[in-house]
């Protein structure tokens, strides 16, 4: 079983964009556990409800909406930046040759096209101040 989510009010401030909101969210001390900053999308959508004022069914289907649009930009290697979060975008992977540790033989993998995300400024400076607390 799992502790109990904190859910004490912290001086995080919330945007009015609905997509911004959500991803802050994620990262916001109220999701605290002891396994780290998880959150299920369960609780993500709840949280995005109260925090917007929107229904949870409307919640959800903005959270589907923000996942969906970035899921289909990246699968056509389009990057997908929010100002102030993060860029979303992908990353192209070289062909290489690794060594399976138990058997020694070369396995080679081939080249990929990965999904990768960069924080933006204000991410990283809300990140860097709540670590120094």
């Amino acid at each position: 079983m799992l502790p109990p989510r904190h859910a004490e009010k912290t001086g995080l401030f919330w945007t009015t964009d609905l997509a911004s909101s959500a991803f802050i969210a994620i990262l916001s001390p109220r999701f605290h556990t002891s396994r780290g900053y998880e959150v299920n999308k369960a609780e993500l959508v709840e949280k995005l409800a109260k925090a917007t004022g929107l229904t949870k069914k409307d919640a959800r289907a903005a959270l589907d909406g923000v996942v969906d649009v970035i899921t289909k930009a990246l699968a056509s290697s389009e990057p997908v930046i929010i100002t102030g979060f993060g860029k979303f975008e992908t990353r192209k992977r070289k062909a290489t040759t690794r060594m399976n540790p138990q058997t020694g033989e070369r396995i080679k993998t081939p080249a990929k096209v990965v999904p990768a995300f960069k924080a933006g400024k204000n991410l990283k400076d809300i990140v860097a101040k709540k670590a120094k607390k």
